[in-house]
């Protein structure tokens, strides 16, 4: 985890606590937007990220002027560099759109401990802090970095393939090196750092109620020595396995309202799709038990304790946000629906603004899949609620039962719409290519009442 805020950034960050949000909302210390995006900033390497937040304002548009004019010497790399620095201005063009307080980035790769900042700081000053076709620059006076499990190193056949290769289902997290798939939070608002806990290491085996995955998938071809109804991994491995596919963080967000200073939990994570399974279900079920953690976090159950050895999940009657791409719908898709629908209902929720009147929408969800553009999950019941291009409900900002939500929404415009520039291209269709198969969700708090 690391921590990185200047003096001027500080100074931009308070006085837009006065300024203009999206949809010409005034924003005052009475009202903070929390958002989260997950960005598809998944690129192959590290340093392939930051070499591309590296670029100067200047430097990118040189590079788009040459790649626009269809100039004859531009290298292959040069080209797809060009693209995905297109990609990146759109994303930032979305956040300075929608202008979010605190908010999650989702798939924004990092060094794996979360230490090095240069990808992020890199996206401020680079790119956010730039106009991008009109929008007005946006600054993130507090960045936290954060750890990750993804590409970690195991040590173990995972996957049961006769081989440890430390990396894909091999890695304590899905990925192909330490780092892929992580996430991060920027905030306007001062974070107490001394105050953050992480949970990277929690064991899953230490969640009440969870045992050593079981074969139960027996139409599939099993592993040498497996049979139906086995525990999947060796004894050895489960004694180790994190339950958090990246981690579990709580970041206390520090709102100044007129009532004095109100602290905000925006807890977030990343749970693994619960897709690709193997004969155990390891994704599905890691994400029911990923999710399963948040509810027994805002209940204060006592056997949780953080990387830092302190116990017990989060006092009762504090305000929380839980946010993050959660890779669950309680309606459709593959995940385990009864879990992501508990969460949602929870009598600690505002529920209003989960499954009611103020859950967070778009139009353009529904002209996606009406258009046939997103061709899958045609048949969900809350098409204006769908938050990915798999036409699922994937991605959440819950609000605890303790604060007043204002307004919500996903920012997905129609074809009608300002906007469709950021989510769709003739020739890339809804492609990660053009900004992201993901959607910003957003809620307002209103602390006023």
């Amino acid at each position: 985890m690391h921590f990185k805020h200047s003096l001027i950034a500080a100074t931009l960050a308070l006085s837009a606590l006065a300024g203009c949000n999206s949809n010409n909302a005034e924003i005052t210390h009475s009202q903070a937007r929390f958002a989260t995006f997950n960005l598809s900033f998944d690129r192959a390497t590290y340093e392939t990220l930051v070499s591309e937040m590296s670029f100067t304002h200047g430097e990118q548009n040189a590079l788009l002027q040459r790649y626009q004019a269809n100039d004859s010497t531009l290298t292959t790399e040069e080209t797809e560099t060009a693209k995905r620095i297109i990609q990146i201005r759109n994303v930032a063009e979305t956040i300075q759109r929608v202008r979010p307080d605190t908010f999650v980035l989702a798939e924004f790769n990092n060094d794996g401990s979360g230490e090095d900042m240069q990808a992020l700081d890199g996206f401020q000053n680079n790119y956010l802090s730039h106009s991008q076709n009109g929008q007005s620059p946006i600054e993130f006076a507090y960045r936290e970095n954060f750890a990750t499990n993804t590409g970690k190193p195991s040590g173990q056949d995972l996957n049961l393939d006769g081989n440890k290769s430390d990396q894909g289902d091999d890695a304590w997290g899905f990925g192909f090196y330490h780092g892929q798939y992580a996430f991060a939070v920027f905030s306007r608002f001062k974070i107490d750092e001394p105050n953050i806990r992480t949970f990277q290491d929690f064991r899953w085996k230490d969640m009440p109620g969870e045992n050593n995955l079981k074969i139960v998938n027996c139409d599939k071809a099993l592993p040498e020595g497996k049979a139906c109804g086995d525990s999947w991994y060796s004894n050895e491995a489960w004694e180790q396995f994190p339950l958090s596919s990246k981690n579990h963080v709580d970041v206390p967000v520090i709102i100044p309202t007129k009532s004095g200073e109100q602290v905000v939990h925006f807890l977030v994570s990343h749970p693994a799709p619960p897709i690709f399974d193997n004969p155990a279900k390891h994704n599905t079920e890691r994400n029911r038990a990923e999710l399963k953690f948040w509810q027994d976090y805002i209940e204060n159950q006592t056997y949780i304790y953080d990387d830092n050895g302190l116990t017990g999940g989060l006092p009762l009657g504090s305000h929380f946000v839980i946010a993050g791409d959660l890779n669950a719908d309680h309606q459709m898709g593959d995940g385990d629906r009864a879990t992501i629908a508990g969460l949602l209902s929870h009598t600690q929720m505002n529920v209003e603004s989960t499954l009611g009147s103020l859950a967070p929408a778009s139009n353009g969800g529904e002209y996606c899949l009406s258009e046939g553009i997103c061709q899958r999950n045609q048949d969900t019941p809350h098409p204006a609620n769908i938050t990915s291009t798999s036409g699922l409900r994937l991605d959440y900002v819950i609000p605890s039962a303790t604060l007043a939500v204002k307004a919500s929404g996903v920012f997905w415009p129609s074809g009608s719409e300002t906007g469709y520039h950021l989510v769709y291209d003739a020739a890339l269709g809804n492609s990660k290519g053009v900004s992201s198969d993901h959607r910003m969700v957003w809620v307002d708090i209103d602390f006023n009442q």
